[in-house]
């Protein structure tokens, strides 16, 4: 008799692979395994699908996701030019939440009072699955297997799914542990683990070998429209579309490697790579029409709410009230974010080439130094004497004492 029903966040990887058979046959349960798709590009999900139901699961659903997950977390990430530790485009961090949010719904439709997950117990997506979940429904109980049984190490995790008989995809000779969706990809694991050793060329996906690329810049014409990328080269596009295409020419061109020492929220530092094109190529080109189009003390403010926003999502507050009010005052910087921004991809770099916008504080007679120069420099005189004059009262000051 079943002990009741659990729905299982399922990637068909070696962790929740084993999960099924290890809910299954330690806690009894029912087991309905549940794929996201956020725009991985490495699985057939039909074949994840059926191969939960294979290793024993009752029931195995796909949810296409990925719109949703453009439009209301991707975008927020933009708006927010979100890079944790100044580096890394919040990946993983960033589908987490659109996953937990379905979970919670799969868990009401089936009737299920337990929601699993394959996150191992040193990383930070365990905490943004069970605080996200109790932060949509508390009374839902969670189950961490992987955190539970004796498989300590991936290559005896490795050896227990081939004597179950659960194919897996990785092998003793390529541990290496891969997630990815539309914003990119995170890799770890296996040799990568000594931040001594460079990376190996077989991680690599998304992007070519710098050295290898074309020898010939690639310019690329970006259009957004109230902070959202809306064209490519005058055609118009989805943000989605723009997502995809950004990911294939900035990638042709070997732009988007991250090779990263980061801390985790767990307290550990962890070597990662990551290959985030369109990501990063976005971002650049987002970041160089605010310079254009926010006012000054504006953009400086938010510069901080970025980085505040960028660690409250990669420490697994995505439905806190703090990052919900981020996202307010985000939202309302972008009004003016609109206009054009070109970038040259060229040999693992990629470069703002030039922006414009109706909406632009950028005035040519007022920054000029030639003929139509507008500035009035008798004002300036004044405004220094003004501006300094804390520092010269104080001055003065120190001088007497």
């Amino acid at each position: 008799m079943s002990n009741g029903t659990a729905v299982l966040a399922y990637s068909g990887g070696l962790d929740t692979s084993v999960c099924i058979k290890w809910l299954i046959e330690e806690k009894g349960l029912d087991v309905v395994a549940l794929i996201g798709d956020v725009g991985q590009k490495r699985q057939d999900l039909e074949f994840v699908r059926q191969k939960a139901l294979d290793t024993g699961a009752i029931e195995s659903v796909v949810v296409d996701m990925r719109d949703e997950f453009v439009e209301e977390y991707l975008t927020k990430a933009l708006f927010a030019n979100a890079l944790y530790e100044n580096k890394y485009p919040l990946v993983s961090a960033l589908s987490r939440p659109v996953i937990v949010k379905h979970l919670v719904a799969a868990a009401h439709r089936f009737n299920a009072r337990y929601i699993a997950h394959g996150c191992t117990g040193k990383g930070n997506d365990q905490v943004r699955f069970e605080v996200g979940v109790r932060s949509l429904d508390p009374d839902i109980e969670l189950i961490a297997p992987v955190r539970e049984w004796d498989l300590l190490t991936r290559d005896i995790e490795i050896e227990w799914a081939q004597s179950h008989g659960i194919p897996v995809p990785v092998t003793k000779d390529s541990p290496y542990s891969i997630d990815d969706n539309l914003w990119g990809r995170a890799i770890e694991c296996g040799v990568i683990e000594d931040p001594w050793i460079e990376p190996p060329s077989d991680v690599f996906e998304l992007t070519a070998d710098p050295q290898d690329a074309p020898d010939e810049p690639l310019y690329v014409t970006i259009g957004f429209s109230a902070g959202v990328p809306c064209s490519l080269d005058g055609t118009a596009l989805s943000f989605r579309e723009v997502i995809e295409r950004m990911n294939g020419l900035a990638g042709a061109h070997g732009y988007g490697r991250i090779d990263m020492v980061e801390n985790r929220l767990v307290g550990v530092k962890s070597h990662e790579i990551y290959e985030t094109p369109g990501a990063l190529s976005l971002i650049q080109a987002h970041k160089a029409l605010e310079e254009l189009t926010l006012e000054r003390d504006l953009l400086r403010y938010k510069l901080q709410i970025e980085q505040d926003w960028a660690s409250c999502v990669y420490d697994a507050k995505w439905f806190s009230p703090l990052k919900e009010a981020f996202d307010a005052f985000l939202a309302s910087t972008q009004e003016a974010v609109t206009g054009e921004v070109r970038i040259k991809l060229y040999k693992g770099s990629c470069t703002v080439a030039g922006r414009k916008s109706d909406y632009a504080l950028y005035d040519f007679t007022l920054a000029t130094y030639g003929e139509q120069d507008s500035f009035d420099r008798d004002a300036a005189a004044g405004f220094i004497e003004l501006y300094g004059l804390p520092y010269a009262v104080w001055a003065r000051q120190q001088r007497r004492l």
